[in-house]
């Protein structure tokens, strides 16, 4: 997965979360409500900038967009789920798009010839 200023894109997602939480706990009001859009859009945005330095993530892309849209149902449209649940939903989504990717790709280069010698096991006496 490409990097954005030489991170993981979810590590950038991770400190927009707890930024907008430690903004909210001492300045300024943001309310759930609001960082679930904050961090909707935010998810979205890594998504589409790891899709394009990639240029071939578009699965960065959908799990972007799907991450946006479970953050925007809990945040506004009532969708009761836990951080848990929203793992789960985020791991399932990543697995069926792997399954998918697995089938569209090869390998750059052939994999490395065994150097190990084979070992026959020993005959009965």
């Amino acid at each position: 997965m490409g990097k954005i200023f030489g991170r993981e894109p979810v590590l950038w997602l991770a400190l927009v979360a707890v930024s907008v939480k430690f903004i909210s706990a001492f300045w300024i009001n943001v309310t759930p409500d609001q960082q679930a859009v904050i961090n909707a859009a935010a998810a979205a945005v890594t998504g589409l900038l790891v899709a394009l330095s990639t240029h071939d993530g578009v699965n960065a892309a959908i799990l972007g967009v799907i991450q946006a849209i479970v953050a925007l149902g809990v945040g506004f449209g009532g969708l009761h789920l836990d951080a848990d649940q929203q793992a789960l939903i985020m791991s399932l989504a990543t697995a069926i798009l792997a399954m998918f990717t697995r089938t569209q790709v090869t390998a750059p280069v052939p994999p490395a010839q065994a150097t190990a010698p084979v070992i026959a096991p020993k005959a009965a006496a």
